[in-house]
């Protein structure tokens, strides 16, 4: 076991675990507890990842964050979960606009993730539909039957599958999972990858606008979901995926950003929320709006 520390110096503009782990933006963490979305930061709970044959366990501290690890965790745990970002200058970035301080404010703290393309494409098309709670259940089930089981610390976790592993699934075996609907779009999508058809991280390389294109190329992708493949994975920060609490913010506060299409609506938004860290505000606001702390 490796073990190790990131100081409150190297995080500038702060960092919360649980605001950041538990808003809705990723799945593929589990706490130590198993009381994930519960609404209860336990100040003693690990939050754990199994990622690319590594285990991570990292929780807050008075003055940090402490890991444990199967591996020199630092630089993973860094790009994850974005410690670099500089909080402090990107929120004094957003518009003077009170939704949006509001949301700051209540929220400080919370960054944005970086997760891997395919889990995170998979994570997304599982998403439709469904509270954050069930869409954890279904990502942790998927790695449960289908991962690789890494043994760390007294216990079993189990990676997220490559596509080759998911792409063995049949839209049968998925439905028996609970993925209902989902099944084929997740079945489909895995042996796209897996046959080396497309891969979600090749959108990396194109404009913005062109790389929300490229993923809807996937089966049971749309364009919600693929802005937030972009945001939550790729680092495409100004998307914004309009999603029901997002577009309910739009229809209350914001109704001259409604152009009718999803592209127009979009560009709009993003230029309202500040263009080049819209996705930052667009991920404090949803997480505001849907836990209740803020209204519209």
């Amino acid at each position: 076991m490796e073990t190790g520390a990131i100081p409150d110096g190297d995080l500038t503009g702060g960092f919360d675990a649980y605001l950041t782990i538990e808003s809705g933006q990723t799945y593929r963490w589990t706490r130590s507890d198993g009381r994930l979305y519960a609404a209860d930061p336990s100040a003693d709970a690990w939050y754990e990842l199994a990622i690319d044959g590594e285990v991570i366990r990292v929780r807050p501290t008075g003055d940090g964050l402490e890991w444990r690890s199967t591996t020199d965790a630092d630089p993973i745990i860094r790009r994850a979960l974005r410690l670099d970002d500089d909080l402090e200058r990107i929120v004094d970035a957003a518009p003077d606009d009170p939704l949006i301080q509001a949301a700051y404010e209540a929220h400080r703290g919370l960054r944005l993730v970086r997760d891997p393309p395919f889990d995170t494409l998979i994570s997304f098309i599982c998403s439709a539909q469904m509270r954050v709670e069930r869409i954890n259940t279904m990502v942790s089930t998927l790695a449960r039957e289908y991962g690789t089981a890494i043994e760390f610390d007294g216990r079993t976790h189990h990676d997220f599958p490559t596509p080759d592993q998911l792409a063995t699934a049949t839209e049968s075996d998925l439905r028996d999972l609970g993925l209902g609907y989902r099944a084929p779009y997740v079945v489909d999508t895995a042996r796209m990858v897996a046959d080396g058809e497309a891969h979600p991280a090749d959108a990396a390389e194109l404009p913005y606008e062109e790389a929300r294109e490229y993923l809807t190329r996937f089966v049971g992708v749309g364009e919600k979901v693929a802005d937030c493949v972009l945001l939550f994975s790729l680092g495409f920060d100004e998307a914004v995926p309009l999603d029901t609490w997002i577009r309910k913010a739009i229809a209350a506060t914001y109704p001259e950003c409604d152009r009718g299409s999803y592209a127009e609506t979009s560009r709009a938004i993003r230029d309202r929320f500040g263009g080049e860290y819209a996705g930052y505000v667009q991920t404090y606001v949803f997480h505001a709006l849907r836990t209740g702390t803020l209204s519209v």
